[in-house]
């Protein structure tokens, strides 16, 4: 049979380009390029030696990939702050074009498809991060013994600020990832997965192996160094296994260590309540201690806010601490196969926030919950700006905050005896689970599974644009009311408080009446985003 082989002429005049690249310039994700799409990355392999004093890392990323059908080019990336000096295609040394953070691999005759390994020999100085960990990239700091203490952040920018990879979310290592990480003796390294081996390597250095046999982002292949002491104990989860609870937190610290573990084994227990088990049981409930605000890295969740904590009907709480580990469901577990539906994994997790509340404090601590989203809700631009979107077109806060109060409306839209199994199913089911990366039509479709009714004119008007709900009062007498309802998609619930109490109807765009003594109010409990007129 004859070979299928990808288009090469685009590529024959790329130069290196290293020029005023900043990390700031840099995004992850967007539209997949078809070189890209032809690649199924299975497992990185990354071992780095990483020197605190000149803050440069050197060493290789190893890339085992399957391609589809046979391709006269491999395409990774890379940022251009990097000198590569091997790079091989299954131990054959290739030529290779490197343009922007793109390095185009090319082999006369080309690539067999199947299992394709490419290693890449780099070193450099890694862009320090100037906002971690919005901004992505290194942070080179020292404890307040003077110890080194580095720190990584790169979900703006993707893996590729600093080891090579395919930086798109749709592709996860299927069989997980290797971390061989050298460090300056008596420093210690956090990273995913599970401590495979601590060994020498030269009188003043020791590697660290770090392995995670499941899939895992790239922004998530990353570790953090310190002089850490290590505080351990068990978690039993909900199904009955145990599970290592680890603590990393920078010896000057440790007064805070049982306080943070308590909070973690409460914290998880309230989210396998509403999303199932915790996902990593295989491996570990972790948390690193880092000099700037926390972040989801898998298994090793990083948390800092100077260890202040808020008091909850009397329960201790830090949202940074819960926010962070509930993306070990949301993001971690369940992850978007493109950053243009970024809601999913950070408006979903921004809810369990609030179940928290639901669970300290009942129905009233919850709403205060919400109406704390609702604050921050810009409503400027649709939260899902398409079907394809890079980090910084999708990123800003109503992903968060919109992405949160949409659950809470499909809440009432469905009825908690429909809406928190559907939850947990999509927490748990396979088809959208760990190696099935997940898009809003098939959040939508989920739920309109579970309701037995289409719910995409909803998901469309609440996600898709900035429409709201509209909604006129007019007085036609001492006692009635006209309400006109605009911006409908659907027949939705909706609650009018009156002088004979709250009364729940199904309502439509269009004109109805209602009687009351009392000018009545839409939708008191504002399970709605809306606008609401009055005409005397």
């Amino acid at each position: 049979m004859r070979k299928c082989f990808l288009s090469l002429v685009f590529i024959l005049s790329l130069l290196f380009v290293r020029g005023q690249y900043s990390a700031k310039n840099m995004s992850s994700g967007g539209a997949l390029h078809p070189l890209q799409a032809n690649m199924d990355i299975r497992h990185y392999t990354l071992a780095l030696h990483v020197e605190p004093d000149s803050q440069t890392i050197r060493g290789y990323c190893s890339i085992e990939m399957r391609l589809e059908k046979p391709a006269d080019t491999i395409l990774i990336d890379l940022a251009p702050f990097y000198t590569i000096t091997s790079l091989t295609v299954n131990d054959n040394r290739s030529e290779y074009h490197v343009k922007s953070d793109r390095i185009f691999i090319v082999r006369p005759g080309g690539f067999n498809s199947g299992k394709n390994i490419v290693r890449v020999d780099y070193h450099g100085k890694p862009p320090i991060a100037e906002h971690p960990p919005w901004e992505g990239g290194f942070t080179w700091k020292k404890d307040k013994s003077g110890n080194p203490w580095i720190v990584i952040n790169c979900q703006m920018q993707g893996g590729k600020i600093y080891f090579p990879c395919k930086d798109h979310p749709s592709d996860e290592p299927n069989d997980g990832v290797d971390l061989y990480i050298t460090v300056p003796k008596g420093l210690s390294v956090a990273g995913p997965g599970m401590l495979a081996a601590v060994k020498r390597a030269t009188p003043e250095t020791s590697t660290w192996h770090w392995k995670t046999l499941y899939p895992i982002s790239n922004y998530c292949v990353l570790f953090n160094i310190g002089k850490y002491k290590v505080y351990k104990r068990n978690y039993t989860t909900i199904e009955g296994n145990t599970v290592p609870m680890e603590y990393y937190i920078l010896e000057e610290d440790t007064a805070h260590a049982k306080q943070v573990l308590d909070m973690r084994a409460r914290d998880t227990r309230i989210l396998e309540k509403y999303f199932g088990e915790y996902p990593w049981v295989k491996e570990k409930i972790g948390i690193a201690e880092v000099p700037n605000p926390g972040m989801e890295h898998q298994t090793m969740i990083t948390y800092a806010n100077d260890f202040k904590v808020d008091t909850i009907n009397g329960q201790l709480y830090s949202a940074n601490l819960y926010h962070e580990f509930g993306h070990e469901w949301w993001a971690n577990k369940v992850t978007n196969r493109d950053w243009a539906h970024m809601w999913i994994q950070e408006g979903i997790n921004t809810y369990a926030e609030s179940l928290f509340f639901l669970e300290m404090g009942g129905e009233r601590a919850y709403d205060s919950s919400i109406g704390l989203n609702k604050k921050y809700i810009d409503n400027e631009t649709p939260i899902v700006p398409g079907e394809v979107a890079d980090t910084r077109a999708v990123y800003n806060g109503d992903i968060y905050s919109k992405g949160a109060y949409f659950m809470h409306s499909l809440r009432f839209m469905l009825g908690d005896s429909v809406f928190f199994p559907a939850l947990k199913k999509l927490a748990t089911d396979p088809a959208f689970t760990y190696n099935n990366n997940i898009i809003t039509d098939d959040v939508e479709k989920h739920f309109s599974k579970a309701a037995q009714k289409n719910l995409k004119p909803f998901f469309d008007q609440f996600l898709r644009t900035t429409n709201l709900f509209e909604f006129t009062i007019t007085k036609l007498s001492a006692n009635q009311y006209q309400i006109e309802a605009v911006n409908i998609p659907m027949e939705i619930p909706l609650e009018i408080s009156t002088s004979n109490g709250i009364q729940k109807i199904n309502c439509t765009a269009g004109k109805f009446s209602i009687a009351s003594n009392d000018f009545p109010v839409i939708d008191p409990r504002a399970w709605y985003l809306k606008k609401v007129r009055s005409e005397k």
